[in-house]
């Protein structure tokens, strides 16, 4: 599935767990409340174009838990640190669900780094009227089979969650996902307001059966996002990177092209 590497790196005197393979203009992809997981056949396909790096946040999997974690807020600045401490530029940026939030808010305070933003069936806004399922009140099962549209791809992920060497994680990930997202539910009321800053190339991914932040939310982020496009992929749900691997990495890499190509 690709080379890569994996290591500790201390940021500002956090350790967190890296993942990295592959060459090229930076993408740095920030995973969801799952937590970053091995490398997936979709960031073997990343690796191939880009120099694909992927850190598990502070508070998740093996990476520390600092006192200073309160908010989503404090990833984003702690990854404005990262990108500053590693001199990394011209960076693809990449967020799933609450790594897309966390992306978000990353943009609106810096994209002096970046290249690209790209937000993938994302939390962070709030849309009202809008019926989602609330992933805090499920058990993990029902968690994992409410992330998929197909009911045989969420039976394999289910099956591979079962291994013991994921219980002790899946609840530090869950733990965290918690304090930062659980009141208000998996937003930020003050986000929107200033996503307006955002003044990079931006892509929209979503599943067009997303229950857990429905396409609704695409449209939402599209609307407050100046220039921002949208992709909305059929038969698919909350993880497009999973559940419709090529269809999201010919989008993504799609988008990265013509922004390349218009630059």
């Amino acid at each position: 599935m690709g080379d890569h590497t994996t290591a500790t790196i201390s940021v500002r005197g956090c350790n967190i767990a890296l993942m990295r393979g592959g060459s090229g203009r930076p993408l740095l992809l920030l995973h969801g409340g799952g937590g970053a997981g091995g490398w997936m056949p979709y960031m073997a396909d990343l690796a191939a174009r880009h120099d694909l790096i992927v850190p598990e946040h502070p508070g998740y999997g093996a990476s520390d838990t600092p006192a200073w974690l309160d908010t989503v807020g404090d990833l984003a600045n702690f990854y404005l640190d990262f990108l500053d401490q590693f001199d990394l530029a011209d960076v693809d940026l990449v967020g799933f669900s609450i790594g897309g939030w966390i992306a978000a808010e990353l943009a609106v305070r810096n994209t002096r780094r970046l290249a690209s933003l790209t937000l993938v069936a994302a939390a962070g806004i709030h849309v009202p009227g809008v019926e989602q399922i609330d992933t805090f009140l499920l058990n993990d099962e029902q968690r994992v089979r409410a992330m998929f549209h197909d009911a045989e791809r969420a039976d394999a992920t289910v099956e591979r969650l079962k291994d013991p060497v994921w219980e002790d994680v899946g609840l530090k990930n869950q733990t965290t996902t918690a304090k930062l997202a659980w009141q208000p539910r998996g937003y930020d009321p003050h986000l929107a307001k200033w996503l307006h800053r955002i003044d990079v190339p931006t892509l929209l991914v979503w599943g067009a059966h997303d229950r857990v932040f429905p396409k609704d939310y695409a449209f939402a982020y599209q609307r407050l996002i100046p220039g921002s496009k949208t992709v909305i992929i059929p038969d698919c749900g909350h993880v497009p990177q999973i559940e419709q691997r090529q269809a999201f990495v010919t989008a993504l890499e799609g988008f990265l092209e013509g922004e390349r190509a218009a630059a």
